[in-house]
This record gives structure tokens, sequence and C-alpha cells, in this order.
């Protein structure tokens, strides 16, 4: 009996001695100030991510359950994201949105009710995405230039479809009447909070 609670005290003291450790912040002027963080049961990985909206830009590092490599544009709005598994090897930040060089890509965005609009894709945005969902009731529509990556996320909360396709502009012209920036927003927290 002793030896059998031993060993099970000995097994709690080693799954807490490898617990995952990651850097933490969050700024709204790029780089932040990191403090380490020991990751809760469940976050198995590092996550780094930054969101620009026109000039103003946010960075998060964090602890996350999952997340994709990648990047998106949907013309005002940008994401970048970089996740890992090692210990603190969210140290970096993730490169400056606005230095990506364009690789030729172009794809449709939303802006407003039109999704008109034409935008260069750049670094791996490899794909053109659009996708839809609710929010607050109203079916919500963004569209824009997507890392393959991000395509292959199977499950992004209050998305219902996300569709993929590569070529220039092969994710389609359609107007929508809905506003994109509650979509925008769950895409947001999403590459916030996972």
């Amino acid at each position: 009996m002793d030896l059998q609670i031993s060993v099970f005290l000995l097994f709690i003291l080693f799954t807490a001695g490898h617990s995952l450790k990651c850097y933490e912040c969050m700024s709204q002027t790029g780089s932040c100030a990191q403090q380490q963080l020991t990751c809760p049961s469940g976050l198995t990985k590092c996550s780094t991510a930054v969101t620009q909206i026109g000039d103003i830009k946010a960075s998060v590092k964090n602890c996350a359950a999952a997340c994709q490599n990648g990047s998106m544009n949907l013309g005002d709005l940008k994401m970048s994201s970089f996740c890992c598994d090692t210990d603190l090897c969210n140290a970096k930040d993730v490169p400056d949105l606005s230095s990506n060089v364009p690789n030729g890509n172009k794809c449709f965005y939303c802006d407003g009710p039109s999704c008109l609009n034409i935008t260069s894709c750049s670094g791996t945005e490899d794909r053109c995405g659009k996708a839809t969902g609710t929010f607050g009731g109203q079916s919500v529509v963004v569209k824009g230039c997507v890392s393959k990556s991000i395509c292959d996320a199977t499950s992004v909360s209050s998305v219902e479809g996300i569709s993929c396709c590569e070529g220039n502009l092969c994710n389609g012209a359609q107007s929508v009447t809905q506003s994109f920036l509650f979509l925008c927003g769950s895409l947001l927290s999403y590459f916030l909070m996972h």
C-alpha cells in the first residue's frame, strides 16, 4: 500500500515538473514586456499573435490549447500567428505585418457591405478564403488572403464555414449586406485566446 501511494505521489510530482512554460504578454504598441507563465493543464502550446487594424497593432503571447502558424489579410484587418510546443519557445515576436513581401496572389475582401475589393497577398498567404458565421443572430461573411495552415484549421469558434481556394480572385466577388466586423471580432478572439 505504501509503495502505491509513493508511486502515485511521484507521478504527480513528475507531471507537475514537466508543465509547459510560455511567455505571456499583451501590448497595443507591438512588442511587449514578457513574463514567464506555467501553462495550466490542457494548454500544450505557446503562441504569439499579432493583429493590425489600420495603424493599430496588438500583440499577444500566451499558452494555447491549439494554434496555427500563418497569416490572414482581410483588407484593413491583418493577423499573423506563431505556435510552438517547447518551453519558452514564443520568445520572438511575429514579424511586422507591414514588412511581409507581396507574393503575387490577389484575393477579394469585404469592406462593409461590399466584397468587390481586391487585396494583395503576402508572405505565406497562398490561398484565398471565405468564412461565414453567425454573430448576434446575423449571418456575416469575410474574405481575404489566408495561409494554408489556417485553411486547414477546422474548428474556429462561431465560424460555420471556412472555404479556401487556390488562384487569383478565386474567392468570388459577390456583395454581402452584413457587416464583416462581427466575424472579424470572433476570428480575432479565437486567435488571441486559443
